[in-house]
């Protein structure tokens, strides 16, 4: 069966430097983000790893490393957002993968540390498994517009999982480790890039209608509150992921979770995998676990870098 090559206009190509340019925004807010926590952590004598308080919430507020760090993420977003309008979700979205490698860098310059071997095959595995993923999605699948209701569907589906989280949360977090809640922040965050695209292309369609709404354009609230909540929540897990693990295990859990889950979105729910030949679906199978083998390289190691990196900034 052949396979038709995706072909980007100019402007959709302009999606791509932009994509990379929030993947540095990325990169270093994480580092900057992470510093921040740590410095909290050391200034209660309290660790977050089961949960921010509302007390070590405010102290970040007041750490400038940390509100660094938060201005450069949401200079990534506006990137992605920009991206994402520009071009194909399955092109740009792999794109974020390169901030791991950035961070994997700056990382191992702050703690003063060469990059081991087993950092390098994590990494490795991270991109080079989702790149695989992610091209022969671009690859094998349609983009289809989203009906109303397949998007009742992915708010009702989102609307769970934050349940289930927050469950899981409330019942089990001193039971956690950091990998629940990058994975959980993966997961959310992959929703709220698939429910920004959705917002995008409507909002570009009301546009397009000289403002006129219409009784479907009302779903269109309850996307952005979806959006607001899923952020909230996922961001909360990446604060507390940075009080037990070093920066780059928590953007190598955004950058390969996030673009799996808007991806297995688009072929499970939207169908857009409808016409993809069967090899394509082992191929996902594979390509995602190898990516995952590589988030769980990077996790082995965590505590020995969380460690030199406590030290090194408190």
């Amino acid at each position: 069966m052949e396979v038709e090559l995706i072909t980007l206009t100019p402007m959709q190509a302009l999606g791509i430097p932009i994509a990379l340019v929030g993947a540095v925004f990325l990169a270093l807010g994480a580092e900057f983000q992470h510093r921040g926590v740590n410095k909290v952590d050391a200034a209660t004598g309290k660790s977050a790893s089961t949960g921010l308080s509302v007390g070590q919430l405010l102290a970040l507020v007041k750490r400038p490393s940390w509100v660094l760090g938060t201005l450069m993420l949401g200079l990534a977003i506006v990137f992605q957002l920009v991206s994402l309008f520009l071009a194909p979700l399955t092109v740009v979205q792999p794109l974020g993968a390169i901030a791991l490698v950035i961070t994997s860098i700056v990382t191992a310059r702050t703690t003063k540390t060469k990059l081991s071997r087993q950092t390098i095959r994590g990494i490795i595995f991270c991109v080079g498994g989702i790149a695989l993923f992610v091209t022969v999605a671009a690859l094998t699948t349609s983009s289809l517009p989203i009906d109303e209701t397949q998007l009742i569907i992915v708010l009702v589906i989102l609307a769970i999982v934050l349940v289930i989280l927050g469950a899981a949360f409330l019942m089990f977090r001193h039971r956690f480790t950091n990998i629940f809640y990058i994975v959980g922040a993966g997961i959310l965050f992959g929703f709220v890039a698939t429910l920004a695209k959705v917002i995008i292309d409507r909002v570009h369609t009301i546009v397009q209608r000289g403002f006129h709404l219409t009784p479907s354009d009302g779903i269109t609230i309850f996307c952005i509150v979806g959006i607001i909540a899923a952020a909230l929540i996922g961001s909360y897990f990446v604060q507390t992921a940075y009080s037990s693990g070093p920066p780059d295990l928590v953007v190598a859990g955004l950058t390969v979770i996030d673009p799996i889950v808007g991806v297995s979105i688009g072929i499970f729910v939207l169908g857009e995998a409808a016409t993809a030949p069967i090899w394509a679906g082992f191929v996902f199978v594979i390509a995602g676990a190898l990516a995952a083998y590589g988030v769980f390289q990077l996790a082995r190691r965590a505590p020995h870098v969380a460690e030199l990196s406590d030290t090194h900034q408190a």
